[in-house]
């Protein structure tokens, strides 16, 4: 087996490019197992036990009735069901871009959220149109439009944040830019360029907004990769560093060290 086959679980859409399901009656990919997806997935958890908890890059999430996760392509993803209820989306990623701010919820991450009240009823309206149009007709431009909808408020409760309203938009380029570059470009100077401002004052602006720099952002993207790789345990540590655009493994080592404490081997399954 070479490199490129040597890869986590990837669950593909394999007849169509948009699916509605519950969590009660299953779902047609398997939740047992750590996993990533090659689509966005909406999942709305409306009643969950008081233990319910999903694990989202490594992070683990305790569920809470009326929280919506979204899942996007390359995340790793890992829960137990136990009979909880909710619905789920399985939507393609040309589907999900026409429908969907992608770079918002890049930007803003994929962990739970709740919708407020007068949401969760608007949410509760348009889910049922979705489900009566996909197990009706089916009419791909209908369940497009239900789904613009439904996104809209989606994006409305997660881009209530801190972010200052005129700076939004630069970091949610930035972080699409970071998702599209992080392997070949390290350097914050390229992703100034990129937005057509000068490096110093895109790390005051992530300074002030996240509280962190466009190198860290950068490094928790690699070491985020790297964390995703090591789990699933089937690349070496120096096939993972070539993969991830170090050209020394050594390095790789120290670099994942300084950013979690431990050895890349230390934080495979079973060992550290």
């Amino acid at each position: 087996m070479n490199s490129s086959e040597k890869n986590i679980p990837v669950h593909n859409l394999m007849s169509e490019e948009f699916q509605v399901n519950t969590l009660e009656n299953g779902h047609p990919e398997n939740f047992e197992d750590i996993h990533r997806h090659n689509f966005f997935e909406i999942i709305w958890f409306k009643e969950v036990h008081t233990d319910s908890r999903l694990e989202l890059d490594f992070e683990s999430y305790t569920v809470k009735n009326n929280q919506l996760c979204i899942i996007v392509p390359g995340q790793v993803f890992n829960m137990k069901l136990r009979d909880e209820k909710g619905y789920v989306l399985a939507i393609s990623k040309e589907i999900f871009k026409e429908a969907c701010d992608t770079e918002v919820v890049l930007a803003n991450g994929a962990r739970p959220f709740f919708l407020d009240a007068e949401s969760s009823e608007t949410g509760n309206m348009l889910i049922s149109m979705i489900k009566r149009e996909y197990l009706g007709s089916g009419r791909v431009e209908i369940l497009k439009a239900y789904l613009r909808a439904f996104c809209l408020i989606i994006i409305d409760q997660i881009t209530m944040q801190n972010t200052a309203e005129d700076e939004k938009p630069r970091i949610q380029q930035l972080a699409a830019l970071i998702e599209e570059y992080y392997i070949t470009e390290k350097n914050t100077d390229f992703y100034a360029e990129q937005l057509k401002i000068s490096a110093h004052h895109l790390n005051d602006i992530v300074r002030l907004s996240r509280g962190t720099t466009v190198k860290k952002m950068i490094a928790q993207r690699l070491i985020l990769e790297a964390k995703r790789e090591l789990s699933f345990g089937a690349l070496t540590v120096k096939e993972i560093a070539f993969k991830l655009g170090f050209s020394d493994a050594s390095y790789f080592s120290r670099f994942f060290k300084k950013h979690t404490r431990q050895n890349p081997e230390g934080f495979r399954p079973g060992k550290g």
